[in-house]
């Protein structure tokens, strides 16, 4: 990420947390971002690096919880040629690589006591040592920490540093979840869809049909703006007109094909009679058609409008089901 990323966002409640960001990105403080999983923390924690003044200078971001404790160690602080095996020469950590700029602690959260301690040192007092050296290194680096954790209730017990806490919570954004967000639900879908329109190389995007929108609207979206960007993006590229608004999203991508009851069985086949072959002028299409009607009508009638039931009866998975309902307009008003 090497400039400011725009944001798409005009609910009231997103637009209060932008200004918020506003107001705090010149403080030269430490602060944390706070939100649930795929609710846009590093984005907002990237913000606050470029409008502040250290924007010209580095924006180095670190993921604590992918790497163990040794190697957050020597990536945070560095450490010195033959300060243990393997280490045949010196390695500048994340914090002197970012003086001058911002640091971000991804997942902050999950950082051992150890590396905690370290932490507090820099935030307190702008110094650290590498692994394996002596050395007192000045850093001037902005902290942000970023986490989906709640760190008042992990320091009382004892899981998180409470005195560093105390130094990162100078200030602490708190990114609202996308279901509190419900004017920038069908914006943010839209501008997903437009994009995924183009990896596809399709010509248009029709927009999403009223059921399409109204499922949208209704949906909690417990992974947020990446759960809302994955859907739209699975539904367009299953979707097979790719002229007529997307009627129907996939939110799911296990329901019918993994569950409790079915993980070990098999297909059941259909027990629907065979119908005699058509006759008459009809064209061929026609008559493929009208049968498949017939068939979906009958297994959706056999299994009390049950999707995931009917389709194992006819021996196709759901999302199979969902196409050819959507194609016969047959899937049912909500």
């Amino acid at each position: 990420m090497d400039s400011l990323q725009p944001i798409l966002g005009e609910d009231p409640i997103f637009l209060a947390a932008l200004e918020h960001v506003s107001r705090l990105a010149p403080i030269e403080r430490p602060c944390l971002v706070i939100g649930e999983r795929g609710s846009g923390k590093e984005l907002i924690a990237a913000r606050l690096h470029y409008l502040s003044k250290r924007w010209g200078g580095p924006l180095v971001k670190v993921n604590c919880a992918a790497l163990s404790e040794t190697l957050l160690d020597t990536e945070l602080f560095g450490h010195e040629a033959g300060a243990f095996t393997g280490a045949a020469k010196r390695h500048i950590g994340r914090f002197e690589r970012a003086h001058g700029g911002t640091i971000i602690l991804d997942e902050i959260a999950t950082a051992s006591p150890v590396v905690q301690e370290k932490l507090l040192r820099v935030v307190e007092y702008g110094e650290i040592e590498r692994v394996g050296g002596s050395e007192v290194i000045e850093i001037d680096t902005r902290v942000i920490g970023v986490t989906n954790e709640n760190l008042r209730e992990l320091a009382k017990t004892g899981k998180f540093r409470a005195d560093l806490l105390d130094r990162l919570a100078f200030d602490v954004v708190a990114v609202p979840p996308l279901r509190q967000r419900s004017d920038d639900i069908l914006p943010l879908a839209e501008q997903f869809a437009l994009e995924m329109t183009k990896r596809l190389s399709r010509q248009v995007f029709a927009g999403f049909t009223p059921t399409a929108a109204r499922l949208l609207l209704s949906h909690s979206w417990p992974g947020n703006v990446r759960e809302l960007r994955n859907a739209v993006e699975r539904s367009l590229y299953l979707s097979e007109d790719d002229e007529a608004p997307l009627s129907h999203i996939v939110l799911d991508p296990f329901e019918g094909i993994w569950t409790e009851t079915n993980r070990d069985a098999t297909p059941a086949a259909t027990n629907t009679p065979e119908e005699p072959a058509p006759t008459g002028t009809t064209d061929f299409k026609s008559q493929v058609a009208d049968f498949e009607i017939k068939l979906l009508k009958r297994a959706l009638s056999d299994h009390a409008n049950n999707q995931t039931e009917a389709a194992k009866a006819l021996d196709l998975n759901y999302h199979q089901l969902r196409r050819l309902l959507d194609k016969h307009d047959l899937l049912p008003m909500r």
